[in-house]
Formats: structure tokens, sequence, C-alpha cells
């Protein structure tokens, strides 16, 4: 049977349960990209999604049907194509260069390969990239090549029906406090923030406020551990899904359980660690052993996370866009564990046999629950008062705000003498 033919039934079955399930549509969205057919196809071919994903999130998230002819003429008017007119490698020598300078140490030629043709806007083919990292990094690519260890499987039924939540806390002792949720079936990262605290209630729940405004409902079931941050989520999730009749409906749509039995997002906390913060932790460590970092120097503190935050706020999202993008592949050892790429298999559960379904959460259920959580922060008063004299020394001095970790400990040393002076 002709392709086209069958995606075009595929389609027109899939836009109608689109629109009966109000498909939300992704992240490119969220970026203001224009809304224009052209502009949309042109956004998703930069963010690495094949010609059948493109159509695909065309007529389901936005109602425009094309055949794949008229896709491949668009993408040949516009001059976007995948194989031709490659960047030189003198720039993606020094791009892969730079990336492993940094978190991108980490990474394997994989994810490598996306991060350079998102972050650098480079065309690349995927073996170029692994011969440049085996010629410039070698030891890090025989340490990935060690064995991972075998977990057991996992079993989420569709999109939205689970939630898993959890702190991060091995950036915990310099003052950056993680928190993040992944979407059990398609492994997609729901939100992923760094801030001040991470066992403040209020903190946590806006984080979850924020992403059921973001997808419009919320998942059947949220898992998450026994501390006290959770009371708040809760009980807002809780009271989203109060009477609404199904089997997880009321007081068992939120689940305490303990966080070693948490598999999901505590298994991605160490993809987490391989990807960014393992480079992190070493960066902080480095700074303390050589004595410009002292943890009991409440100034030492407070100007580290001012320095520092936007930097790994700014990190964390590129991990979360890097992720949501890549491709999962196969598990032999767990078929319920689909391969595909997180967004594609969060907003188009249809084209592997699912049906994407959320809880649907009005804005004046969000708004009350948003009221109970005004004025209260993770931010402790000594860091507001902190920042209002540091903003005061770099406008009067002159200074910019970093945009590498070497500008941000430039920032660090200068924002400690100017204050040692002042006192």
């Amino acid at each position: 049977m002709d392709l086209s033919f069958t995606l075009k039934r595929l389609f027109a079955f899939t836009f109608l349960v689109s629109t009966v399930f109000c498909v939300v549509p992704p992240s490119l969205i969220d970026r203001g990209i224009a809304m224009d057919r052209d502009s949309l196809i042109e956004g998703y071919f930069h963010l690495g999604i094949n010609y059948t994903e493109i159509l695909a999130f065309l007529v389901l998230c936005h109602g425009i049907c094309l055949s794949m002819r008229q896709l491949k003429r668009i993408l040949r008017e516009r001059g976007l194509t995948r194989r031709s007119r490659l960047s030189p490698v003198n720039e993606i020598v020094d791009a892969i260069e730079s990336e492993l300078q940094g978190s991108g140490r980490l990474l394997g030629y994989r994810l490598m390969h996306k991060r350079i043709g998102l972050s650098h806007s480079l065309v690349v083919d995927r073996e170029t990239v692994r011969a440049v990292m085996k010629a410039l990094d070698p030891e890090g690519v025989e340490r990935r090549l060690q064995h991972r260890l075998v977990r057991r499987n996992y079993h989420a039924k569709k999109p939205n029906f689970i939630w898993h939540i959890d702190g991060y806390d091995k950036l915990k002792p310099f003052g950056f406090c993680i928190h993040g949720a992944i979407d059990g079936y398609s492994r997609r990262i729901m939100w992923l923030e760094v801030d001040h605290s991470n066992n403040n209630p209020c903190t946590i729940a806006k984080y979850l406020l924020n992403c059921v405004r973001r997808v419009g409902g919320t998942a059947t079931v949220v898992r998450g551990d026994c501390g006290t941050e959770n009371c708040y989520v809760a009980a807002f999730q809780r009271f989203f899904r109060e009477g609404q009749g199904d089997t997880f409906a009321g007081d068992i749509s939120f689940m305490y359980r303990r966080s070693v039995s948490n598999q999901r997002i505590e298994a991605w906390w160490s993809m987490l660690r391989k990807m960014e913060t393992d480079f992190w932790i070493n960066y902080f460590k480095d700074l303390r052993e050589v004595g410009l970092y002292c943890d009991d120097d409440i100034l030492h503190v407070q100007c580290l996370k001012f320095c520092y935050m936007p930097l790994l706020k700014e990190e964390l999202y590129r991990v979360v866009e890097l992720w949501n993008l890549h491709r999962i592949r196969p598990q032999s050892s767990n078929e319920h564990s689909p391969p595909g790429r997180p967004e594609v298999l969060y907003f188009l559960p249809e084209l592997n046999g699912k049906v994407r379904h959320i809880h649907n959460v009005t804005l004046d259920d969000i708004e009350l629950a948003e009221h109970v959580c005004d004025g209260q922060t993770g931010m402790d008063d000594s860091f507001q008062v902190f920042e209002e004299l540091a903003s005061i020394i770099m406008e009067d001095e002159g200074l910019n705000p970093p945009r590498n970790p070497d500008e941000a400990l430039q920032l660090y040393i200068d924002l400690l003498g100017y204050i040692e002076d002042i006192m």
C-alpha cells in the first residue's frame, strides 16, 4: 500500500482523536515561533525531527494536513536539507572542543551531535562527531564504553498516566537544589528546576502548577517520596482529581512511596549526572580545595549562588531540550518501554497505538491553588539582601552577568573583593 495513502488515513483518524482529547501543542509554540505553516515546518526541521514526525505534529497539534511530497517541496524551497551543505570541519571541531570544556565532556557522540546542532546551529553527521570526539577526548570515549547497570522492567500504560517527581541533592551542599518530574510512559521531562530550596512545599507545588498550566491538565497519578516537601503537591493533585470517577481519582491520585522504588526519576538522575551535574560537582569541589569557596562562610555561599544560579538554570533547560528530543533506542529486555523521542512519544502516542489522555484542570482551580502559595518562595532573607547589594555593585562597577563558568568565577572573585573592601 502506498505510504502517503497510509499516512493520510492515519492522520485523518488521529486528528479526530486529538480533537476529542485536546492535544496540547509542543514546546515549539511556547517559544513564540510564528504560527504560519512554513515557519512551523522549519522550526520542527531544526529540532531534528524526521519528516513523518513533522507531518504528524502538523496534523495533530496544528490541524495542518500535508502529504510527504508537499512537505519535501516546502523544505526544498526553503533550502532545508539534512545531508548537503555540511558545516566546515574546523567549526565543528571548535564547537565540540568548547563543549568538552564544560559539562559536554559527559556526553556520548549521539547526544553531542544533537547538542551542537541545537546550540551551535551546525549541520553535521554523527560519524564526523564520533571521529572528532575520539580524537579530542579518547579517555572520555573509553570511560563511556564501560557496562551499565541492568535495571528492572518498568511499565506505564500511556502518556500522563503517571508522573514521577523527586529532588536531586548532589549540588545541595553548594546551595543549588534541583527538582524534576518525568512522565512514566514517554520519559519526557515535565520540569527540571534549580532554586534555593527543594524542601519548601510551596516551591515544589509551583513547579506542578506551572506544568499543569503548560500542558493543560494533570496526570492520572503523581508519585513522590514521603518528604514533607510534597504535602502541597499531594493536596493539589487530589483536589484536581477529586470526584472524577476513575479508579485513581481522589486520594489515590497521589502515591507516597520510598525514593528507592520511584524508579523512573531515580534512574534519570544518573543520566543527569552523566550529562550535566558531574561537571559542576567537581567544579565546585575544586573551588573549595583551592580556597576560593568555604561552606561555613555565608558570604561565599550567597555569592556562589548569585553568580552561578542563572548559568545552572540555563544549562538545565538545555538538558531538558536535549533529552526530550533525543531518540531512545529499542530495549530488547523491556518491550513495555517504547523507543522514540520523548517529545514525540508524549505528544503523538497514536503513532505507537496509544491514546494521549490528560485530566483537564480548570483555570479557576489552578488560580485557587496558586493563591495558597502566593508570597512564599524558597529564597531566604539573607540572599535577598545579598542580591540587592551585588546588583548595586555590578551597576556601579560596570560588571556584566556571566555567560560561562569562567566569567562566573571572575564575577565571584570580583564581588567578594568589593564586598570585603566595603566591610
